[in-house]
């Protein structure tokens, strides 16, 4: 299974740097920067594709539902083994990452996860730790 993350400007590249320090290096996830450089975003999702095998899985994830990362990638739903996610946040992609293989069950699942897990947090309901304790 591979990964490509692709989000607007500098999004994307911040997420896989924080991914690296809590889960080391992930061969398997792919970044896309748009926006920020002269590079042509149709042109780089056509040459990754092209290096994909047809027969691989590929999770694409963006940063915004409707946002043009997200249009671009819509494009290639077409292809078989192909998923996209939308509104990403760093703990959908952390937990894909550990992911070897996934099914649109899966997909689901992860991605209500990765909601339940964004919160307002008030100082009154943060939970008591013990001396030396990290969440």
């Amino acid at each position: 299974m591979r990964l490509l993350l692709g989000s607007h400007g500098h999004l994307a590249s911040g997420m896989a740097t924080a991914i690296e320090i809590l889960a080391g290096p992930q061969p398997h996830l792919t970044i896309l920067d748009a926006y920020v450089d002269q590079r042509n975003i149709d042109e780089e999702l056509k040459a990754y594709f092209a290096s994909v095998p047809s027969e691989e899985t590929v999770v694409m994830l963006s940063d915004l539902y409707g946002g043009s990362v997200n249009q671009k990638m819509y494009l290639y739903l077409e292809r078989p083994h192909t998923y996209l996610i939308a509104g990403v946040n760093l703990a959908l992609v952390l937990e894909l990452c550990m992911q070897s293989e996934v099914s649109l069950t899966t997909l689901h699942q992860l991605t209500e996860q990765s909601r339940q897990l964004q919160r307002v947090v008030l100082y009154d309901e943060a939970p008591k730790l013990e001396d030396g304790e990290f969440f």
